[in-house]
Order: C-alpha cells, then structure tokens, then sequence
C-alpha cells in the first residue's frame, strides 16, 4: 500500500495498491465513521488480494473512488 505511487514504482514495488493520502493512507477524517470504515475495510481487502496474484511486473491494483 503506497500513497505516493510514483515512488513506489521507482523502488521497484512489484504490488502497489494506492492510498489515501500521506498523513490518513486508509481514511479520510472529513468523512463519516462509516464512511472510513468501508473505505479501509475495500483498501485492505484489496491489498489482501493483491498478496494472493502473482505479478510477472509492476501493478497498480485498482481501487474504487
């Protein structure tokens, strides 16, 4: 999980799955608690499932908005 992708593809990070931002990677205080919740919980079951493929380069695991 990385919040600053173009440096994680230049550390050769072989599964990214992008972040939030820098200070909140999986939330967004302006937001409801429910609101943060279901965004950590879609991040890290996205992230779960990255460990689960394998990759023969690079990949930027989608996430929804």
């Amino acid at each position: 999980m990385a919040n600053l992708i173009p440096v994680a593809k230049t550390v050769g990070a072989n599964k990214i799955v992008p972040t939030i931002s820098i200070p909140y990677p999986l939330g967004d205080p302006s937001t409801t608690k429910e609101q943060q919740w279901k965004l950590r919980y879609h991040r890290v079951g996205v992230a779960l499932d990255a460990l689960t493929i394998d990759v023969k380069e690079q990949t930027i695991f989608p996430v929804k908005i």
